[in-house]
């Protein structure tokens, strides 16, 4: 009770504790979910001593592992691709074309792909990889 005249002592604390659950609640959610957020075909890349990837506009081809190609996540039969592959780079903004061949894919399908990416006279071709782990 107050008394007239007498005053309340203000308490100047800040109480963190819930504070640091959600944070923390937030935390683990981010961890699980960013790995799915990561778009692309589910290959399994060949790997490699190589350096990280710059990230560019250009375009990615995917190859799976029975020989199907994927630009940018929607499948293309190979006479598709070929025919389509230069318009589909420079709506992309031309930026070359990245390869994402799966590791047990076929290695003439890879060949075919990059085969009909020069045709179209794109010259910029990288390989993707994913680079080893040394321990």
């Amino acid at each position: 009770m107050r008394r007239r005249g007498h005053r309340m002592n203000l308490n100047g604390e800040i109480n963190v504790v819930s504070l640091i659950d959600v944070m923390m609640l937030l935390m683990v959610i981010f961890m699980i979910t960013a790995p799915i957020m990561q778009g692309g075909v589910d290959v399994s890349l060949p790997k490699a001593d190589v350096r990280p990837l710059e990230a560019k506009n250009g375009l990615v081809v995917t190859i799976d592992r029975r020989g199907q190609i994927f630009v940018d996540d929607k499948p293309y039969s190979f006479d598709e691709f070929s025919r389509g592959i230069k318009a589909l780079s420079e709506r992309k903004g031309g930026g070359g074309v990245s390869v994402r061949g799966d590791a047990s894919s076929p290695y003439s399908a890879i060949m075919r792909v990059i085969g009909a990416i020069t045709k179209s006279g794109i010259t910029e071709i990288g390989l993707v990889a994913e680079p080893e782990v040394v321990r």
